[in-house]
């Protein structure tokens, strides 16, 4: 985060030439970063297990009503509470608690030693929702419910296919490329070797991904963050509610139920997570890149990240206080 700032501080022209980088609105420097990073996580899918993991009923209908009912609901309450002078930067927020998310959770996920096969069915369910139902609860959270409260209302102007788009690269991809790289090298091998010696060679490419994309986000908004401080900290403390409660909401709800550890972290990292690659595509596509929506959009990344790298380390915790033995064995491997 650091170096990315510095970067974008201190490289003439550098955020705006990384800008330029696109195609169909998409930043392709963040799209290589999110795709080489989720693809690890999602190549040590055992697929032939999702029949198993969708006869869970409680894992799917638990996770649904967190990122569809609950998680919007919670920002949208937020957002009127602590920035009910800021109607620009509150309906960003609002467009962020909508976009649930479909990337980096998966190696949030996967850092808590979650359930993967859960993660990956969960993410795949949820971007089927996305696609149905992001701009009906656009409508929803920015016209018709402020209406009844009697607050100020907004418009969501967003196609099915900006939102389809982000789905089927950030998800489609790497998910196709998971699923098609082990069925044909187990083939041409076998799982022992494609679990011992083919998953152990690609596994860091996930940590470096993620730096790459950490460092290009914050190199991008390096120059506004540092330039408007204050509104990004006003920003941020909505943001840090919603992680911390999302977060903790889920996992005890999952925990209630009866789930294990590794579901219930699957749970709550596929709750408290978002899509920030749709929220901020959504909020320039209908607000414009100057626009205090676009600002919010794009200080929720900033804020997700170390959030959830913290969270992380709450959630492994948790893991060591159930079960001492298999959190010590899980690190060894």
């Amino acid at each position: 985060m650091l170096a990315g700032l510095a970067l974008g501080a201190t490289v003439p022209g550098l955020p705006d030439a990384l800008s330029a980088i696109q195609v169909d609105g998409v930043s392709v420097p963040i799209a290589l970063g999110l795709l080489v990073m989720m693809y690890p996580p999602l190549a040590k899918v055992r697929y032939d297990q999702f029949g198993a993991v969708a006869a869970d009923r409680r894992l799917m209908v638990v996770s649904l009503i967190l990122n569809w009912v609950v998680g919007p609901a919670i920002m949208f309450t937020l957002a009127w509470l602590l920035l009910p002078d800021l109607p620009e930067y509150r309906t960003g927020l609002i467009i962020v608690g909508l976009a649930r998310c479909i990337a980096m959770v998966v190696v949030w996920n996967d850092l808590a030693c979650g359930d993967r096969n859960a993660a990956a069915f969960l993410v795949t369910l949820n971007s089927i929702f996305q696609v149905v139902m992001f701009a009906g609860l656009g409508w929803f959270y920015l016209d018709l419910l402020p209406g009844w409260l009697g607050l100020q209302t907004g418009t969501l102007d967003v196609s099915m296919w900006q939102i389809a788009k982000s789905v089927l690269i950030f998800l489609g991809i790497p998910l196709a490329a998971g699923f098609l790289g082990r069925r044909i090298l187990e083939r041409v091998r076998d799982r022992q070797w494609y679990e011992n010696t083919y998953l152990r060679r690609i596994s860091p490419l996930a940590l470096y991904g993620l730096l790459f994309t950490i460092v290009i986000l914050f190199s991008l908004q390096g120059r506004q963050i540092l330039d408007r401080p204050f509104d990004v900290a006003r920003i941020a403390v909505p943001l840090l509610l919603y992680f911390a409660l999302m977060w903790t909401g889920a996992y005890y709800t999952s925990r209630l139920v009866g789930m294990d550890y590794p579901r219930s972290a699957t749970v709550a990292f596929t709750a408290a997570g978002n899509n920030f690659e749709l929220a901020i595509a959504v909020a320039i596509g209908t607000f414009g890149a100057a626009s205090g929506q676009a600002l919010a959009g794009v200080v929720g990344p900033l804020i997700e990240v170390p959030a959830l790298v913290a969270l992380v380390y709450v959630s492994l915790k948790l893991r060591k206080r159930i079960s001492p033995a298999s959190s010590t064995e899980g690190t060894r491997s």
